[in-house]
């Protein structure tokens, strides 16, 4: 989606929310909004508070002040399994310690569902497919590589047909071909009406995949906007204290940090 002048009722929506632990405040009163149809990047440097924000419009963290609204209702009214039909999470760490099979995995996707076997079946067989892991679903799942763990992670997010997805650093274990190949998963199921979170380090993947960035900087938003307009030198340079260029390059955007400057006071 390029713009929200006529904007949808968003998927989720965070208003003023805050985070505090220990007695400190950690996330201050951001507003944040995914919408029908769009992936939305949250980025920042580390400890910006990008994964406690998608824990908070996960569900998983109970904001202190403001409220989180999925699909339109507070989480309160939201049982567990009614919470999993409306949304999926994907999180930094996707060890399974038992050896369960790699589509005995993806089949908990389902498992918010009434239970309707071909059905699940045919979904279970598409999102393996989608990753690239079908050839591997009766493996177990503790002899696979992290980055393999995290594409069966992938798939059984999306087997649970929700409309807001959240994904934190799902490419962080994989190589560059796989990176690739989630967020294109990421962006379909976007084409098909959901709205997704991914939280990404890699700024010219989140670039080149996101409708928007959401710009983070010590529990505070600093930007939120289309990559063209979050991604600026400037800006990038002073949350991420390092001299960075912003570059195009064949219509994308093209970030890395300046390779011998000397960061003067940012």
């Amino acid at each position: 989606m390029s713009s929200h002048d006529t904007a949808p009722e968003p998927l989720l929506a965070a208003d003023s929310v805050t985070v505090s632990l220990g007695g400190r405040e950690i996330l201050h009163g951001l507003d944040l909004a995914v919408y029908p149809g769009e992936v939305l990047g949250l980025i920042g440097p580390n400890g910006a508070g990008k994964s406690t924000l998608l824990s908070l419009l996960a569900g998983d963290t109970e904001p202190d002040g403001g409220e989180v609204r999925l699909l339109g209702k507070s989480y309160r009214e939201y049982s567990p399994k009614d919470a999993a039909r409306a949304r999926a999470v994907m999180l930094q760490d996707s060890t399974v310690s038992f050896a369960h099979l790699v589509r005995d995995v993806v089949e908990m996707g389902r498992a918010a569902w009434p239970r309707d076997p071909e059905a699940d079946r045919r979904i279970v067989d598409g999102c393996l497919a989608e990753v690239g892991m079908d050839h591997m679903q009766f493996r177990e799942i503790t002899t696979l590589s992290g980055g393999e763990r995290a594409r069966v992670s992938l798939a059984r997010v999306m087997a649970q047909k929700a409309r807001c997805v959240m994904l934190d650093e799902p490419t962080a274990a994989m190589d560059l071909g796989h990176q690739e190949r989630t967020m294109r998963s990421a962006r379909q199921l976007a084409a098909g009406g959901d709205g997704v979170i991914v939280v990404l380090h890699d700024l010219n993947l989140a670039a080149q995949y996101c409708d928007r960035l959401a710009l983070l900087e010590q529990g505070r938003m600093v930007a939120v906007g289309t990559p063209r307009q979050v991604c600026t030198a400037d800006r990038l340079s002073s949350v991420y204290r390092w001299p960075v260029s912003v570059d195009e390059v064949d219509g994308s955007l093209w970030i890395r940090p300046t390779p011998d400057a000397v960061p003067d006071g940012v």
